[in-house]
């Protein structure tokens, strides 16, 4: 079982790395969308990112059940990729269910040292900008934080990557 978060800000490189990495795993990938297309911006997103995706890799789309779609799709011989963290906690945190957050938190914490195969992680690092007016984007960028940092204490690697190009913060170098 092989962990790996990159991180990284808004057209930093990070899912074009992460979609490397995956590509020269030599495993079969399932590529995990959290997105929703909800309006023609995030369906134009969306879009980008299936024509850059390789033909054969299997798609499985799913805003909200992270855990349960990991453990049905994981496999000796099978890279996971999921992107990304940040909009799979925003569709969360945007149920009426305000539960719902923590317990598909906890499931995928409880869940990810147990998967075999290899899994990659996409997400949005938020933290390092100004902070944000409101109080639901307040609490985006404080629980974005804390997943990161639990789902990174969970990881062999962890890759930072910027204008680019990836920055190694814990494991094996790229």
């Amino acid at each position: 079982m092989s962990v790996e978060l990159i991180l990284g800000g808004a057209r930093s490189g990070k899912s074009a790395l992460a979609e490397r990495l995956a590509t020269a795993s030599g495993l079969e990938v399932v590529y995990i969308a959290t997105s929703q297309a909800l309006d023609a911006e995030m369906a134009e997103r969306v879009a980008h990112h299936r024509r850059r995706r390789p033909t054969g890799w299997q798609l499985v789309e799913e805003p909200l059940e992270l855990a349960r779609v990991l453990a049905e799709q994981s496999g000796a011989r099978r890279c996971l990729l999921v992107d990304c963290l940040t909009l799979w906690l925003t569709n969360l945190l945007l149920l009426d269910d305000p539960q719902r957050l923590a317990a598909e938190r906890r499931a995928l914490l409880e869940r990810l040292p147990s998967l075999p195969g290899r899994v990659i992680l996409v997400s949005n690092e938020t933290g390092l900008g100004v902070v944000p007016l409101g109080e639901l984007t307040r609490r985006y960028v404080d629980e974005a934080g804390w997943l990161h940092q639990a789902v990174a204490a969970e990881a062999e690697r962890v890759v930072f990557s910027v204008a680019g190009l990836p920055c190694v913060l814990k494991g094996a170098p790229l």
